[in-house]
């Protein structure tokens, strides 16, 4: 397991510090969005803890939804002319029926996961921004696996920090309409092996203050750190529609 302390002290730092540079050009026409949304997620992939087998996780909304027990999601940007400073929490605690597969009949995985990025951008041009971006990643699980030889039970918490590159295109339909796209490719073996994820929205201006977007979201992670008890594995794609309410000031 890595510590955890000096992740979040370095992202909180990156937070601060994005703050200070917005609060001081607060004259040169920033302007900011509070963004609460709902994601209605698929998840596949593998997840293995210590010396158990590897457990296939295949879950679709419905499912999720049925053995969610908390989410929280949220986005807000400071952006002007120049530069946007964004930050982007999704928060899941949720369980999923193992399928069988193999010698493992069946089981559960239990997950509190939490993702948080911070990102900054420069515009390129009225439409292009690329940037920059860490993800916080923290991943409690708890894995008990049924397998015709006996029931198998492991338990982990891991956290992780994952750079990326990010692109940003902003399309504008009219005064009101726009649609957007955005990716983020990294990882590189300082967190995951590879983190990427493609995320485009259709968006809707009802009013200067008031914005809805619906979308789609692909968030991929392949991690895999430690051997024997110490070993975690998570190798999932997590993804879906949004839907998202924004508000500006």
């Amino acid at each position: 397991m890595r510590p955890g302390l000096s992740t979040v002290w370095a992202l909180a730092t990156l937070a601060v510090s994005s703050s200070v540079c917005a609060e001081n050009a607060a004259d040169r026409g920033w302007h900011y969005l509070v963004e609460p949304y709902i994601m209605f997620p698929n998840m596949a992939g593998d997840v293995g803890i210590g010396v158990l087998p590897s457990a296939h996780v295949a879950q679709d909304p419905g499912d999720i939804f049925d053995k969610l027990q908390m989410g929280a999601m949220l986005y807000a940007e400071a952006q002007n002319h120049r530069w946007a400073f964004s930050s982007d929490v999704l928060y899941m605690d949720l369980d999923a029926d193992l399928p069988p597969r193999n010698v493992i009949t069946g089981g559960r995985a239990g997950a509190k996961q939490l993702g948080w990025e911070i990102a900054v951008l420069g515009r390129l041009s009225p439409w292009i921004e690329l940037g920059a971006a860490a993800t916080y990643n923290k991943i409690e699980s708890d894995l008990r696996i049924d397998t015709t030889l006996g029931t198998l039970r492991g338990g982990t918490e891991e956290d992780w920090i994952d750079p990326s590159l990010v692109a940003r295109a902003t399309i504008p339909l009219g005064d009101r309409w726009f649609l957007q796209g955005r990716g983020n490719i990294g990882g590189w073996g300082v967190g995951s092996d590879l983190y990427w994820q493609l995320q485009g929205d259709i968006g809707y201006r009802p009013s200067s203050r008031f914005l809805m977007t619906l979308g789609y979201r692909y968030i991929f992670m392949d991690y895999d750190q430690g051997t024997g008890n110490d070993r975690f594995t998570y190798d999932m794609a997590t993804f879906g529609p949004m839907l998202r309410f924004g508000f500006t000031f």
